[in-house]
């Protein structure tokens, strides 16, 4: 397994590296008060714009309802819905509980494959997932406050989070379209789940003013928005939904290295704990002896 595009291990960290600069890049945005429903339509549509050009020899064309109904369904799922809950619900629970979501993901997705029968995980890979469950949670609580929201019901509407993740990991995996590339899947996944982000902006309401005075931070999500998707969909296509989901705690692992290298920051011994439980689960996951599709 030399070529790092059919390297199960390898993809898994590109994509947790590049969702672990999505997520302190949109903070800076909200802060530079861009509109949150707009700032996340464009990543959803930026990457697409470039991975269309590089989208090998179709077996299923563009314009097949198959493929689009799939897309939309696997949008509003992995994207549409989770980001606008949190959006809504972070400022009533906070982010260590946001993070705590992410967290539970592969959880609920290791659960629902083996309920499913959808390429259910093997002992390894529980074991990884456990393993960096606990990990990830002792890097939330260390790094962040955890206390209940006096609103219970935000903490109730957050809990939709990663069972939306699971669902959508699950759907792919399931449903994906005879012929698709995974580049193909990753475009009109995201794509298609556009428009409803820009409605939600308009409703929101703000202007563009904001978003075309930091062009340095929009270009910088772009980038990492682009790494994101187009390793995102191989790594499902190679590895199944439940490895695929433990990109939070990857991401959770390398904002770690971020902090610390690049910020300056410093973290109790605790959430270094859970670090190394993190990379534990990795360890553990390359244990599974994965069988990935001919390119």
């Amino acid at each position: 397994m030399k070529d790092p595009l059919h390297n199960p291990l390898l993809l898994l960290i590109g994509t947790g590296a590049g969702l672990a600069m999505i997520t302190p890049l949109g903070k800076l945005a909200l802060e530079a008060g861009i509109n949150p429903f707009l700032w996340a339509g464009l990543i959803a549509l930026a990457p697409c714009l470039v991975l269309v050009w590089f989208v090998p020899k179709l077996h299923l064309p563009w314009t097949s309802p198959a493929l689009w109904r799939f897309g939309f369904l696997g949008g509003l799922l992995a994207n549409f819905i989770p980001s606008t809950i949190l959006l809504f619900a972070i400022p009533h629970i906070g982010s260590g509980l946001a993070g705590l979501m992410f967290a539970l993901s592969p959880v609920v997705t290791a659960t629902l494959s083996l309920l499913l029968k959808v390429r259910p995980p093997d002992k390894p890979l529980l074991v990884a997932v456990a393993l960096g469950f606990v990990g990830a949670v002792i890097v939330v609580a260390g790094r962040n406050s955890l206390t209940l929201p006096s609103a219970p019901q935000w903490l109730l509407l957050a809990l939709l989070v990663p069972l939306s993740l699971a669902i959508g990991n699950v759907y792919r995996t399931a449903k994906w379209p005879t012929g698709a590339s995974p580049v193909q899947i990753g475009v009109v996944v995201n794509s298609s789940v556009v428009p409803l982000f820009v409605a939600l902006a308009f409703w929101y309401g703000g202007g563009l003013t904001p978003l075309l005075e930091h062009p340095g931070l929009v270009l910088a999500q772009w980038a990492a928005a682009l790494v994101n998707v187009a390793l995102f969909f191989r790594l499902q296509w190679i590895s199944g939904p439940t490895y695929l989901s433990q990109i939070g705690y990857v991401a959770a692992a390398i904002s770690l290295a971020i902090g610390t290298l690049a910020l300056g920051e410093t973290y109790p011994w605790q959430v270094w704990v859970g670090a190394a439980l993190i990379l534990a689960g990795l360890a553990a996951s390359a244990w599974e002896n994965f069988r990935p599709r001919p390119a």
